[in-house]
């Protein structure tokens, strides 16, 4: 079974940064777009980032523009978001999910192309 496991989640105070990290297993990222997803409390999870699979696309929610930057580690068969200059509306759980794409230049920022879905990393930007 395909699973995908983010890690790298925490307590952080505003203005810190943390880096996420998704790992894939018993598949390589490679072949994907992969997408982070963050669900606050009483929200819709929503788009955060995405890198089409040739990681040659990459796309960010306006509310991250500049502070959060997606990177493939294909040695590793990892994909990371680090987020620099977090804010306490940057709360949340974050996913990261994987979506096989024909198309390798392009990825989606909605849920409903994704395949697979991690089990979620807790980020809290708190004083």
């Amino acid at each position: 079974q395909l699973q995908l496991v983010e890690s790298g989640g925490g307590l952080v105070q505003p203005g810190g940064s943390l880096r996420l990290s998704c790992a894939g297993s018993r598949f390589t990222l490679d072949d994907y777009a992969i997408g982070w997803f963050r669900q606050a409390p009483g929200k819709e999870r929503e788009g955060v980032s995405c890198i089409s699979s040739s990681g040659g696309y990459t796309n960010y929610a306006d509310s991250v523009k500049g502070r959060f930057t997606i990177s493939r580690d294909s040695a590793k068969n990892t994909v990371h978001l680090q987020m620099n200059n977090l804010k306490s509306e940057d709360t949340a759980v974050y996913y990261c999910a994987a979506d096989q794409s024909p198309f390798n230049y392009v990825c989606s920022m909605v849920k409903r192309p994704y395949d697979y879905w991690g089990q979620g990393t807790q980020v809290t930007v708190s004083p």
